[in-house]
């Protein structure tokens, strides 16, 4: 028997929420510019002129990257490219967009938690 947090509704609450995150600030925060502080931060690394196609694109993947969370395929693959989109994307912030951030290391500890739930689930996935 299972544990509780290897259970399939942990398990699948966990995909929801995984694939949830990554299509809200694909598709919210940087292709319908809902939180405009993202496009300034691709803004102050990429420079204004490439901003707003590289913010769009940013989110494009990571909507790509949420549906990928929802069908399940390869979930230790798929948390492998996630961790390092995340440390890409907070090591480029942090070392050049710092002052646009909200807290920095606000952002690595809720990053940290959030590719543990990855993990636990690529890691806890039910075997076909």
């Amino acid at each position: 028997m299972n544990s509780f947090l290897q259970s399939d509704t942990v398990h699948n609450a966990a995909q929801i929420v995984i694939g949830s995150v990554w299509v809200f600030h694909g598709l919210y925060s940087k292709v319908l510019n809902g939180i405009s502080r993202h496009r300034m931060i691709v803004e102050k690394i990429l420079g204004a002129a490439k901003a707003g196609i590289a913010t769009k694109a940013i989110g494009i993947l990571e909507v790509l990257l949420g549906f990928w969370a929802f069908s399940g395929w390869q979930p230790v693959g798929r948390a492998g490219v996630q961790t390092a989109a995340i440390v890409a994307m907070n090591t480029l912030e942090i070392g050049l967009a710092r002052e646009l951030l909200i807290s920095a290391f606000g952002m690595v500890i809720l990053n940290l938690g959030f590719l543990a739930l990855v993990w636990h689930w690529a890691l806890f996935a039910p075997k076909p």
